[in-house]
């Protein structure tokens, strides 16, 4: 692969950037125009895990074009134009936009994945007790719940003092089935709470095939540091993929960058290797 983009024809704004950028800002400005009367396009738009009561089919595409706020909008925005523009220029926009919206779905797929395995144990313990609503249940679910930790102390003492209540009446059908009736709804919303959002997976992704495609291309940190794309990608995934295990910088969906990039190498190895077959049977033709 070359490593310089190429001018012939260069577009500083080519049609699928330019209009991927457009379809962000109607999400964001529709997002406000939305708040305005009281509805949360997050929560209709925004990723949920699969099985959360709030979770539809066509979230794994709307969600990235959701944004928080306009910081988060413009500097993914501003990655897309910037890494976007040379990769659609050198592939041609079909090519670009496929990779991207895989990306965002790939990126999408492994937040949630990643998701799947931490809420494992507890949804494990939750469902125990939800498919048989015994004392010996909940209290296994009241000692091995590990996020019951992690909730304000007016929430644990709620907890505790269900406990302490059927302690006394271990036996209690009546209450068992209340309780359990409330464990329901805490489960819907313990999976209704982990909502993604941005662009962020598919411009990951955008930066990755940057770094492949353009790998000695200087980028500048800051707009001062000199550093080679591929270094700069390098560097970039190493400190994702220690933000996400570290579980650094909370409300960021480190796994969904982590994501982008992995589908985006798959993708491009798997069109270099096509292309490099196209190419070998058109020469022996």
């Amino acid at each position: 692969m070359s490593d310089d983009v190429r001018m012939g024809g260069f577009e500083i704004l080519p049609p699928v950037v330019k209009n991927l950028l457009i379809i962000n800002v109607l999400f964001f400005l529709g997002t406000l125009v939305a708040e305005k009367f009281g509805v949360d396009l997050n929560a209709w738009l925004g990723l949920h895990y699969f099985s959360a009561p709030d979770f539809h089919v066509w979230q794994p595409l709307t969600y990235m074009f959701m944004h928080a706020n306009f910081g988060h909008l413009f500097f993914n925005m501003f990655a897309l134009w910037m890494f976007g523009a040379a990769v659609e220029n050198y592939w041609g926009g079909k090519r670009f936009l496929v990779f991207y919206l895989i990306t965002g779905l790939g990126a999408g797929f492994t937040h949630f994945a990643v998701f799947a395995l931490t809420i494992q144990p507890n949804l494990s313990l939750i469902n125990a007790f939800l498919a048989d609503p015994s004392f010996a249940n909940f209290e296994n679910l009241y000692n091995g719940l590990t996020i019951l930790k992690e909730m304000p102390a007016q929430a644990q003492s709620v907890w505790q003092q269900t406990y302490l209540n059927l302690l006394q009446s271990p036996n209690d059908t009546t209450s068992l089935n209340e309780i359990a009736h409330q464990v329901s709804l805490f489960r819907d919303n313990y999976l209704n709470a982990n909502t993604v959002i941005g662009a962020s997976g598919a411009v990951f992704g955008v930066l990755l095939a940057f770094g492949m495609l353009f790998p000695n291309s200087q980028i500048y940190i800051y707009f001062l540091l000199p550093i080679k794309a591929k270094w700069f990608v390098v560097i970039y995934g190493a400190l994702e993929l220690f933000y996400g295990v570290t579980g650094t910088q909370e409300g960021v969906a480190h796994f969904a960058h982590l994501g982008g990039m992995i589908f985006g190498i798959i993708l491009i190895l798997l069109w270099r290797k096509h292309d490099r077959n196209y190419t070998q049977n058109e020469w022996n033709y």
